[in-house]
């Protein structure tokens, strides 16, 4: 048999959780229809650290990882990260093209 992993079913533990998700998805909202930052980059960034916050929060508390062992959580920690810096080379390079292209570049109408 294998040990049973001991942890806390509190209703209140989940609520705090589930508050804090709440507020940082309003912070992500506000971020997004604002447009705090003039770089995009600079905005890809920030929701990229906050989406990072929020899916520790889920899996730690909502997926009780939190409770499992160290071995079990330097796995998914190595396997979440090497999954991050990928998507970082991949999409990075193509933030610029959210942006409106300068002006006289692209289709030229009633010429």
């Amino acid at each position: 048999m294998h040990d049973v992993a001991k942890h806390d079913d509190s209703k209140g533990q989940y609520f705090w959780v589930w508050g804090a998700l709440l507020v940082l998805t309003a912070i992500e909202v506000w971020l997004g229809y604002n447009q705090v930052f003039k770089d995009p980059r600079h905005m890809l960034e920030v929701l990229m650290i906050l989406s990072i916050i929020k899916s520790a929060l889920i899996i730690g508390y909502f997926m009780h990882l939190k409770f499992e062992t160290a071995l079990m959580r330097w796995m998914l920690v190595i396997a979440v990260t090497a999954c991050f810096i990928i998507m970082y080379y991949f999409f990075f390079p193509d933030a610029d093209r959210v942006l409106p292209p300068p002006q006289g570049v692209g289709v030229q109408y009633g010429k």
